[in-house]
Order: C-alpha cells, then structure tokens, then sequence
C-alpha cells in the first residue's frame, strides 16, 4: 500500500510538478526577507517579484520589494514599485514612509515633503516620518521646521541618536552653534561611537546626504577642538 501510494505521488509530481513543488506567495515572501538579512538583494528580489506576481494586491509584499530595491541601491525600481503600491492604497503608511525615503535619497525633497507630511497626517506618532521630514526641511533651508520636526522624532524615540544628530544639523543651518552642539553631545551621550568622525560616514544608510554628513563632521570637529 505504502509503494503504491509512492509512486502516485511521484506520478503525480511528474505529470505537474507546479502542483507539488510550487512555492506560495508568503513562501516567497519570508524567503525574501531572509535573503534581504543578508544582504542577497538579487536573490531577494527576484523572489519577492514572484510573491508580487502571484498577489498582486497584497500591499506589503509589494513595499517588501520597494524597500528591497531600495537597500539595493535601485532607486528608480523601488520608486516604480512604491507609487504603484501607493495607487493602489493611499492610507498605507510604511509604504508611505518607504516612498518617502526613496524619495528624500533621490533628491526630490518636495515630493519626499509631501509624501512624508501625508504620512504624519495618518499616523501622528510616525517617528519614521518626522525624522525624514527634518532631513528634507534641513535641505531645504526650512529651518524651523527641520528643528521642529527633529525635536518630534527625538521625543518619539528618545534611545534613536539619529534624529539627535538631525537636530543639531538643523540647528547649524540656522546658524545656532550652541544648540547645535548640545544635541550632538546627546547623540554622543547615547552612543559613543559619534566621537569617530569615521563613524559618521554610516549615516548615508539614514537618509543623510554627502553635505548633511560633511555638517555632521564639522560639529563634531568644532566640538572636538574645545575638548568634548
């Protein structure tokens, strides 16, 4: 009985074997995620291109793509993939944060403001938004409204040094050295690691631009000079 019931099942997985080995969308998409971990981006793209296919509504599996593409240095994929995501649900805030970023990194700041202000609209809490809107803000010149939302995301995530280091950005730009300084010595405070002016290069993956970095690296020489 049991050989039998074998070779059905071989016969079977011949005949289609779609039917027996076929992975499902959700297959794909935790496959995906653990390549991503990995930093296997091509191979986590690839998969979740194919959740993507086999669910074309399914809102997060397509921002898990987005996002993918993104951290793959793809930026004008992760945009085709997020504003298809946000024709489809205007109201879904991590894509909306996604979009957002990818935005701010490409360097357009008023579609980034806008996505990001839409995003703070639907989720008041949104720490993520916030700190995104500061850096836009910052690039901006807009400076009140860099400090603004940078003291927001600090309160929101108070353990999170980066909106820390947006605010004292923020207040350099406006020509506030003193405060400037404060909020970086903070940062400091919660992690050491921002006395390394090598460190600071890390902050690309944040969102921060090349002249947002540099700024970052004359605070700390500025403080660094009158002993920290």
């Amino acid at each position: 009985m049991l050989r039998r019931l074998s070779v059905i099942v071989i016969t079977i997985a011949t005949l289609n074997p779609q039917m027996s080995w076929a992975m499902n969308a959700e297959e794909y998409r935790l496959l995906g995620i653990k390549y991503q971990q990995q930093e296997r981006y091509s191979e986590a793209i690839d998969v979740m291109q194919k959740a993507v296919k086999l669910q074309p509504k399914n809102i997060n599996g397509r921002v898990l793509l987005g996002w993918t593409q993104h951290l793959a240095g793809q930026e004008d994929a992760a945009t085709k993939t997020l504003v298809e995501t946000f024709c489809l649900d205007p109201f879904y805030v991590r894509n909306l944060n996604a979009l957002g970023i990818v935005h701010l990194v490409s360097g357009r700041l008023f579609e980034a403001a806008a996505t990001h202000i839409w995003a703070v609209v639907l989720k008041p809490d949104n720490e993520i938004a916030y700190y995104n809107l500061s850096l836009t803000m910052e690039r901006l010149k807009k400076y009140p409204w860099a400090i603004g939302n940078a003291k927001r995301a600090s309160q929101l995530e108070p353990n999170n040094p980066h909106p820390l280091v947006a605010l004292a950005i923020a207040y350099w730009g406006q020509g506030d050295r003193t405060q400037a300084k404060k909020a970086f010595r903070q940062a400091i405070a919660l992690d050491g690691r921002y006395r390394n002016t090598e460190f600071l290069n890390h902050l690309k993956k944040a969102g921060f631009s090349p002249t947002q970095i540099q700024t970052t690296k004359q605070i700390l020489q500025n403080l660094k000079n009158r002993t920290l």
